[in-house]
């Protein structure tokens, strides 16, 4: 079980998550009751990295422990500009 911290009004309207999903938007993560959608993403295989989130992963990051959200950008950054 994951834990973060939300702040928001926001979310997916159910009627669309068969369209997004049959468009090819994966939710890999959803609420405790399965009816919100945390985590959307695409498969690397469509984009290098494209991720959107309901909580705030900056909110549980610290300088020295980032999310493993930030760590994974970052190094999918660094790895597209092959240095």
């Amino acid at each position: 079980e994951i834990s973060e911290r939300h702040r928001h009004r926001y979310e997916v309207n159910p009627e669309y998550i068969e369209s997004l999903e049959k468009a090819g938007l994966v939710f890999s993560a959803t609420s405790p009751d399965g009816k919100l959608m945390e985590i959307a993403e695409l498969p690397r295989k469509k984009h290098p990295f494209l991720l959107g989130t309901q909580f705030h992963p900056e909110f549980k990051s610290r300088p020295l422990n980032p999310s493993p959200i930030f760590r994974e950008f970052i190094k999918t950054c660094k790895d597209k500009s092959g240095k």
